[in-house]
């Protein structure tokens, strides 16, 4: 199968579009962009250069994501996510320069209109709730929100709740997946 461009959308020259990609109405991918296979963009997107997403990412309406921003497999953007694009930003003053990298790692969900600062990085399968500014680093199966976002819980794959037993241990009942605890730090088993 092939990609889909609505005609209404621009993808520059140079762009890397994985197969059976989506890129929906009034959107611009920007030379430099390379996505994996299944990706989607929702309406009204801007994306690159510098950017990198894995297989299976749903980028949602109303979504620019800058330069240096690579995202792995599986994420979900929920509609107008922002990506902060510079730390300490003047427009008379050129600081490209000193831009971060800022990663999402698999399977991670950003709710609607949550602001991730340059620089940050997202553990894997974290939740990032809707409206949550997000400035450093969240752990891997995190769920986080609030301005600036704090740790509410602890997720699985599954974005579940995870009860932990007093041993540290815990079940997605919907993947049956078994986490640990440990350190202020789950990991699968």
């Amino acid at each position: 199968m092939g990609n889909f461009i609505h005609e209404t959308s621009y993808v520059d020259e140079g762009v890397e579009l994985g197969d059976n990609t989506n890129v929906w109405h009034f959107c611009h991918i920007i030379k430099g962009t390379t996505t994996g296979q299944s990706c989607s963009f929702g309406q009204n997107c801007v994306v690159g250069p510098e950017v990198k997403l894995g297989d299976r990412v749903k980028v949602q309406n109303n979504i620019t994501i800058h330069d240096r921003v690579e995202i792995g497999d599986d994420v979900l953007l929920g509609p107008s996510v922002s990506f902060a694009n510079a730390v300490n930003r003047r427009s008379f003053i050129c600081r490209k320069f000193e831009m971060k990298w800022t990663k999402i790692a698999q399977g991670v969900t950003v709710g609607a209109n949550a602001t991730i600062v340059r620089g940050s990085q997202i553990g894997e399968y974290a939740v990032i709730g809707t409206g949550a500014l997000v400035n450093g680093e969240i752990k891997a199966y995190s769920q986080v929100g609030g301005v600036p976002a704090i740790h509410t819980n602890w997720v699985g794959k599954s974005g579940d709740p995870l009860e932990f037993t007093d041993d540290g241990i815990a079940v997605d009942e919907f993947t049956s997946t078994k986490y640990k605890l440990e350190d202020g730090s789950v990991t699968e088993i």
